[in-house]
């Protein structure tokens, strides 16, 4: 009993510290810059508009919720949120080191601590079985949603952080030209969300993925083939989902904690 207790204890404080973090980074600002500001120095492709950015907020909210549901007495033993202990603290702090290696320009750390963070919400996201397991109402809304659209957004902003990073070094792509590169960044995004989409039927996610790349045709409209690419695997993931959710639900679905 005392290590739920410790381990509820745990998961507020990191995530009252990230979001402390993640706000004082842009108050402040830490190191003299916002963290859109350091972005829009990079011309990378698969960058979306600045409104996408407003994401984090919703994030935070559902992750609020999630930490006061996981933080109440009667989910001090449920087997789903002991599976994935500490991991949401983990990717709280992986979070937070994140912002400071970026606003102190330490970009090469930034991509391995995205990794390492995106890794993390993996493992939760497995460990919950999120599309797999049956649950309340309730428990999908305060434990699976807010992880589903963390990790969607991790794993656009993921790709986001590499292409940055190979803008940065002049990386020349072998020969290919940044629009290519650009348009096989977003096919690979398209891959992984098909992935998930099918494997998983899980709506939040796909809709983070939409909302990721309707973003870069707003962002990208001076370069059309950009723009043409991301609109179409936009609605391309729709029509993905509408499929999966119309396809028989997979045998291996299990019941709920």
């Amino acid at each position: 009993m005392m290590k739920d207790i410790t381990r509820q204890f745990v998961l507020i404080v990191t995530f009252i510290a990230t979001v402390v973090m993640n706000g004082l980074a842009n108050v402040l600002p830490l190191n003299g810059f916002t963290t859109g500001s350091i972005s829009d120095r990079f011309a990378a492709y698969f960058v979306p508009a600045g409104y996408v950015f407003a994401i984090w907020g919703v994030i935070y909210v559902l992750l609020a919720a999630f930490t006061v549901y996981q933080a109440l007495p009667s989910q001090r033993q449920n087997p789903a949120l002991r599976r994935i202990g500490y991991l949401p603290a983990l990717s709280g702090i992986l979070n937070s080191v994140w912002i400071v290696f970026w606003h102190f320009e330490q970009f090469p750390l930034t991509l391995l601590v995205m990794a390492a963070l995106l890794i993390s919400l993996i493992a939760t996201y497995v460990q919950l079985g999120i599309g797999r397991t049956r649950v309340s109402t309730v428990e999908r809304w305060l434990t699976h949603i807010p992880f589903s659209v963390y990790l969607g957004w991790i794993t656009v902003a993921t790709v986001a952080n590499a292409t940055q990073l190979l803008y940065m070094n002049n990386w020349d792509g072998f020969g290919i030209s940044a629009v290519a590169w650009g348009v096989i960044m977003l096919i690979v995004g398209a891959i992984v969300a098909g992935a998930v989409i099918f494997t998983r039927r899980d709506i939040a996610y796909a809709l983070v993925i939409v909302w990721a790349y309707v973003g870069i045709v707003v962002k990208q409209s001076p370069t059309p083939t950009i723009a043409t690419t991301a609109g179409i695997i936009a609605a391309l993931v729709v029509v993905m989902l509408v499929v999966a959710l119309m396809m028989r639900r997979p045998s291996n679905l299990t019941g709920g904690a």
